[in-house]
């Protein structure tokens, strides 16, 4: 299911969003770019980077923060993703950046990865492992390959303390954020650091991070929020409308192939129910934990 799911969104990523398929919140001043990127460099000195470390990228999709990672901290970057086409774009884009002396990319599925036992210095995940059907089973995995006193950092999509089981609002974002992104069930943050533990960890942070540190600070939903502006009116109601009708235009002339039109409705369910669970504060995409094998 998430292999289909990629190979259909990718390319719609790639065009609205760029090479790093995560979100983060944007101080006052900053732009979304800058953002993401400053997001990637606080993991990188969260986990303590050097150069000559060698860390593995768990689901690197088209490889933007192994790239930003590599040459931010000039380590060596391994990015594991079990979707194909997203491998060909991530190895596309790399050797565009010249950064090939610095970062590779490997077709692997990251329950069952094709490294030897304790291979990394540090291993990190951004908004990746959401899609793990058993979060124990995949912590344990990274654990695996991991070194001794080596790191796992981790941006996870989580159900936050202000979710309510038995709001019925509640749960049909859920379930709205699962379905519009190929997702299994949404953990909540407790559940990812009892995982954690379970693996064998020592969680040593946890923070969620798209919390604003002040009231100027645009949260981490706002791109995908529905606006009558030229960047956000597609996520309204009328500009999805007026896409959908575009898009099966274009399909029809046999411009796009077909299927198109479908994977942007997929998509806009996922930004409704996304923004929705930002804005109750109920959803975070990036609760972070470090922890120490």
């Amino acid at each position: 299911m998430i292999n289909h799911y990629y190979d259909l969104c990718t390319d719609f990523y790639e065009w609205g969003w760029g090479q790093s398929f995560h979100f983060a919140n944007r101080y006052r001043g900053e732009n979304f770019y800058s953002s993401i990127a400053r997001s990637e460099h606080w993991l990188a000195l969260q986990m303590g980077l050097k150069p000559g470390m060698k860390v593995l990228d768990v689901g690197c999709g088209v490889g933007g923060p192994a790239r930003e990672i590599a040459r931010f901290a000039n380590c060596n970057v391994v990015g594991v993703n079990n979707n194909a086409y997203q491998i060909q774009r991530a190895i596309k884009h790399t050797k565009s950046a010249e950064l090939e002396h610095l970062v590779e990319f490997v077709k692997g599925n990251f329950m069952e990865l094709p490294f030897p036992d304790n291979h990394f210095d540090a291993i990190y995940q951004i908004e990746a492992t959401a899609h793990a059907p058993d979060k124990v089973a995949c912590y344990s995995e990274l654990y695996r390959v991991l070194k001794p006193g080596g790191v796992f950092a981790s941006y996870e999509w989580c159900l936050t303390k202000k979710y309510d089981a038995d709001n019925a609002e509640h749960v049909r974002i859920k379930k709205g954020i699962e379905e519009g992104d190929g997702l299994p069930d949404i953990a909540t943050t407790d559940e990812v650091v009892i995982a954690l533990t379970k693996s064998g960890y020592k969680v040593v942070k946890e923070e969620d991070r798209c919390l604003p540190l002040s009231p100027n600070d645009t949260p981490w939903y706002d791109p995908i929020a529905p606006k009558f502006t030229i960047k956000n009116i597609h996520h309204t109601e009328f500009g999805h409308n007026i896409s959908t009708r575009f898009l099966r235009l274009l399909e029809k002339t046999r411009i796009l192939n077909k299927g198109t039109a479908d994977v942007q409705a997929f998509l806009h369910t996922a930004a409704v129910n996304l923004f929705l669970g930002g804005q109750k504060e109920i959803f975070t995409p990036s609760f972070f934990t470090l922890a120490i094998k």
